[in-house]
């Protein structure tokens, strides 16, 4: 009834003080930040809803989630039996190897990631809406209970009092029958004992709604410990981050220096069993492989070295540069020399570079000062 009144504005209702109130903005805007961090981070490690549905469910039967093949993985596998397939020993089948072993580290890098991210960040969010937020809930239920209860009990005791005032004011002394006046007297004596009751149920609920209050304050005034810890937690999330993305892209960088090694040696056994037709010519090949770099001229023979030779017989050491067809390049990265034939780079630094004939077009042919050695194109921006 007295919840009823209010809503109706038939009623009054009991205030509660601005920093409370300021608490309880507080938590409830702690509580829907939290629901919407926590279900977004579950989409960023599980971007598949059926395997989210899937993982929900069996949490909530208590029972162990089955263990699930990464993408990373999945495509390992592929990659391994493709190889197998097509024979382990061609250039195809080397490079499926060395791609789906990287691949395989990189799905095992990403599960490591999910079941860090999982223990030390969703799970402490997930403990504070199932554990901490229930508790306040609940009490702030019972709170909103002695509220009314409250607000009801003045009401009542406002209604005794205009009563007993009414009765004391204006007593029947005009009529003759006495019995009357004996009437009035006895109702004046009844809404007395009214208020004096109403009183005392307003007594016993202002202390019950007091007590309530303070429980519930301190309850919300724990939600700062609780954000104390979730930047804790959020601290471990992004270092967990970093070091998955770390190992990511140490994975890719040492993926990317064996395919670049070994890519003369495959386009010279691609050379050998199935060789161009004779009117493609060297230039007309790296043109078409770089087309937004302007082709560096090929020397027709070195040494009397033919233009057939693959790169794995060059050593770069024992060349001279060309009269003419030798360019500068900026380094854009920094590049760690796979081994003697190979020429290390410092990112930003300039080098001179030209091709040599039988090289993968990929790579060019780096010097710096008395150095010299193979660099990867990629690692490179050529200047006009």
């Amino acid at each position: 009834l007295q919840f009823t009144e209010e809503k109706l504005g038939q009623a009054e209702k009991t205030e509660l003080d601005a920093h409370f109130e300021n608490l309880l903005a507080r938590a409830d805007s702690t509580k829907n930040w939290t629901e919407k961090i926590l279900r977004q981070t579950e989409v960023l490690l599980q971007p598949n809803p059926s395997a989210r549905v899937e993982e929900f469910l069996y949490e909530k039967l208590d029972r162990k989630v089955p263990s699930r093949v990464t993408n990373g993985e999945l495509l390992a596998q592929y990659m391994t039996e493709a190889a197998n397939d097509f024979g382990p020993g061609t250039p195809y089948g080397k490079t499926l190897i060395k791609v789906g072993e990287t691949q395989r580290r990189l799905g095992a890098a990403e599960r490591d990631f999910i079941h860090s991210a999982s223990i030390n960040f969703l799970t402490p969010l997930r403990n504070f809406l199932e554990g901490d937020w229930r508790t306040i809930s609940k009490e702030r239920r019972i709170l909103q209970n002695r509220r009314l209860d409250l607000d009801a009990c003045k009401a009542r005791l406002k209604k005794a009092k205009a009563a007993e005032a009414k009765a004391a004011a204006v007593p029947d002394f005009q009529e003759t029958r006495p019995r009357n006046y004996v009437l009035s007297a006895s109702a004046s004596a009844l809404w007395s004992d009214e208020v004096e009751k109403a009183e005392h149920e307003l007594r016993l609920t202002q202390t019950e709604f007091d007590r309530q209050a303070e429980v519930t304050r301190l309850l919300l005034e724990g939600i700062s410990s609780t954000h104390v810890n979730h930047l804790r937690c959020l601290h471990e999330f992004v270092e967990s981050q970093t070091n998955y993305y770390a190992q990511c892209y140490q994975y890719m960088l040492d993926l990317q220096k064996q395919l670049g090694r070994f890519s003369g040696t495959f386009v010279g056994n691609a050379e050998s069993t199935s060789p161009p037709p004779a009117a493609t010519s060297p230039p007309a090949v790296a043109a078409a492989t770089l087309p937004a770099v302007p082709t560096i001229p090929v020397v027709p023979t070195i040494g009397g070295v033919p233009n057939t030779v693959a790169e794995s017989v060059l050593n770069p050491n024992e060349v001279k540069p060309p009269a003419s067809g030798t360019r500068k390049a900026r380094v854009l990265y920094d590049y760690e020399a796979a081994d003697s034939t190979e020429l290390a780079l410092l990112a930003d630094e300039m080098i001179t570079v030209y091709s040599l004939p039988g090289m993968d077009p990929d790579w060019l042919i780096g010097e710096r000062g008395n150095q010299k050695g193979k660099v990867p194109v990629t690692y490179l921006e050529l200047l006009s």
